[in-house]
């Protein structure tokens, strides 16, 4: 695009630098590394949908990985996806026989590759695969040597495994993780016995067309280390790596800002990301840039070579913060907010209990570590309950029960409730405003960069929710019950840089809902309605600077109203039901900014593709526990001039109070 751009405004390639050979024109399309781009889906997020890739796209984000051969870039972009995989290698599909391997491999899905890896290992020939995939025979020969090289690895035991089989399973592409679970070994034994062997990730460069002396960085363990570092202080930036509902490019803001201030502050930036999509893997915007898998193999790598004075992960959403601790117990002083107060945070139960102590409200809650427990837990609690898996972003596995039967069909068929992995549950606030808020704080002192007001009842996942800056129903009184809730929150959880909160008000209580000592999705948002750089700001505090150095952030008036609405994919998956709860959907986000409310919220849903009617029909149906609040809207919907249309309970009900509508009979 830069390129392009130049020559359109009348420059031409023997103008432009290009790396080793001069300028452009130069240029020959060559180079000792491959490139794999690996998409990303989110059909765990729609169960109904059918796992069928097609004309239709579906994908929801991706990845790019660099290696110096095809297996070793193909291998590193599995580990780049985050999808608890980190080889070819699929333990659910193991139990498939050829015949049923064969019938799933007929269709494209998302999971093909690893159909395929499995088929391959359960004696399938090359043709044979592409006469059913059509995918190039040498694809699937590349994928064969994988699998006949896998399978001569298990012939050995761990310690008798030859150094040759261990250099050349790195060398084709094979992580630490995946060599552990193979061998039933700890990744740090594998990490040991290769450095002991001289088997460590070397790197080497990828020159940047049109600019000079520009690149970035890829690792490799092959060849020689051809990348050099500065003596000059730096900082590594771990991003969020693919896009995927729950965790998109809000993520990725706040990594770019965090690269500008240790820019401003003198450190050199470097940044750790796989997802070619974003800012963040632009060549310019940090000083340095590792196209790189975000695990713990591949971060230490660099960790190790470049040496800086510590590493930022409360920007990359969750991806980071799933291997900070590991980070930490491996030698990597971690910036900001300790592993250990973000894990305390999401730990529901050493959660809850700080809460108790410090007299701060919260919905009544528990743990359950079988569905017997659970069951006990929601008949002392009372229905409805909010129930999920412990340590989820983006809603992920979260649902509102209503009775005993829902909860064991979700404990059984949704999460396999366990003592490793527990259930926790709430009691959920029916018709409760939720609310949430993003902080600075430095260690000792908070600052409240913004509250917003979800325009939605709480029951739907925040991510999807529409919210509003400044809020609109919110009391005073209960305003200043947030913020002072807020700041000791932060002060207990020694947070140093941002935290955000979330709160349901329920007749007229604060209720405190979670704490997630990070940047949050909302990032951009307050930071541009606001005008506030609020990840800026937090990565000064990273770096030692207090909150009483930037006499700037003070409490004021905003002029105008910010409201952001969510964007959602369901015209990709037409059966899935577009109905909204705890578990996040959207895969993006618009703003609407204006002088009003009304304005604003026109503003943000136009910008969604979401037109609002100013005339029509409107069909009216709901339960009979929702029908009291039911009648302000339905006046108003009459008032406005569209025309009514109810189910029969509905109907009457309108009717009782004056409401004109046309009755119309369900479909069973």
């Amino acid at each position: 695009a830069r390129i392009s751009t130049k020559l359109a405004a009348g420059i031409t390639m023997d103008e432009i630098p290009y790396w080793k050979e001069g300028t452009l024109e130069k240029y020959e399309p060559s180079g000792d590394y491959v490139v794999v781009k690996f998409a990303r889906w989110a059909f765990e997020k729609f169960p109904k949908a059918k796992d069928v890739l097609g004309t239709q796209m579906k994908a929801v984000g991706e990845v790019m990985s660099i290696g110096k051969t095809f297996k070793e870039a193909f291998q590193k972009s599995i580990r780049s996806l985050e999808i608890k995989r980190y080889g070819l290698g699929v333990e659910k599909f193991k139990i498939l026989s050829p015949d049923e391997l064969r019938e799933k491999l007929a269709t494209p899905s998302s999971e093909r590759i690893f159909l395929m890896y499995e088929a391959l290992r359960k004696g399938a020939s090359v043709e044979k695969l592409y006469e059913v995939t059509h995918i190039g025979r040498w694809f699937i020969s590349e994928m064969k040597e994988l699998v006949d090289f896998e399978e001569e690895l298990l012939r050995y035991k761990w310690d008798d495994l030859p150094h040759r089989m261990l250099a050349k399973a790195k060398e084709w592409g094979f992580s630490d993780r995946y060599l552990a679970e193979l061998f039933n070994v700890e990744e740090r034994q594998v990490r040991q016995k290769r450095i002991a062997i001289g088997k460590y990730g070397r790197f080497d460069a990828v020159p940047v067309s049109g600019v000079e002396n520009a690149a970035y960085y890829y690792s490799t363990y092959i060849g020689e280390d051809k990348v050099g570092v500065s003596p000059k202080k730096k900082v590594m930036i771990l991003g969020g790596g693919p896009n995927r509902i729950g965790q998109g490019i809000e993520f990725d803001y706040a990594c770019v800002h965090a690269a500008f201030a240790l820019r401003d502050e003198g450190y050199e930036s470097i940044m750790i990301n796989c997802n070619p999509e974003t800012v963040s893997t632009d060549y310019d915007t940090s000083n340095k840039l590792y196209f790189e898998p975000l695990t713990v193999e591949d971060v230490l790598t660099i960790y190790e070579k470049e040496k800086p004075e510590g590493v930022i992960v409360q920007f990359g959403g969750q991806t980071p913060l799933n291997i900070a601790q590991e980070l930490k117990d491996s030698g990597v002083r971690i910036l900001g907010t300790s592993p250990e107060s973000i894990g305390f945070a999401e730990d529901r139960e050493r959660f809850r209990e700080k809460m108790i102590s410090l007299r701060m409200p919260q919905p009544e809650s528990s743990t359950a570590r079988c569905l017997e427990e659970a069951v006990e837990i929601a008949n002392r609690i009372g229905y409805p309950l909010m129930v999920r898996p412990s340590f989820v972003l983006g809603g992920r596995g979260m649902e509102i029960v209503y009775d005993e039967s829902m909860l064991r069909k979700y404990a059984k068929e949704a999460i396999q409730v366990s003592p490793e992995y527990p259930m926790l549950i709430d009691r959920f606030l029916e018709n409760a405003i939720e609310t949430e808020v993003d902080a600075l704080c430095d260690g000792k002192k908070t600052f409240v960069a913004a509250i917003m007001e979800h325009i939605e009842l709480a029951g739907v996942h925040s991510g999807d929710s529409a919210c509003v800056i400044p809020p609109r129903t919110i009391k005073d009184k209960q305003l200043e019950t947030i913020e002072k809730y807020t700041a000791q929150i932060a002060k207990e959880l020694k947070v140093v840089g941002l935290i955000n909160i979330q709160y349901a008000i329920s007749d007229e209580k604060v209720y405190i809902l979670e704490a997630n000592p990070r940047a949050s999705r909302t990032v951009p948002l307050v930071s541009k309605v606001t005008g506030i750089p609020i990840a800026r700001v937090a990565t000064y505090l990273m770096l030692g600077k207090k909150l009483k150095d930037f006499p700037e952030l003070k409490k004021y008036k905003l002029p105008y109203v910010g409201v952001k609405e969510a964007v959602f994919p369901f015209n990709m998956f037409p059966g899935v039901d577009p109905l909204l709860g705890p578990e996040m959907k959207a895969t993006g986000e618009v703003m609407g900014i204006a002088d009003t409310f009304g304005l604003s919220f026109y503003k943000a849903q136009e910008s969604a593709g979401l037109r609002l009617p100013v005339e029509g029909n409107a069909l009216l149906t709901i339960a009979d526990k929702d029908k009291p609040y039911l009648l302000p809207i339905a006046r108003g919907i009459h008032k406005l001039g569209f025309n009514i249309y109810a189910t029969e309970g509905t109907s009457r009900l309108l009717k009782e109070h004056g409401i004109p509508n046309k009755k119309i009979k369900k479909l069973h």
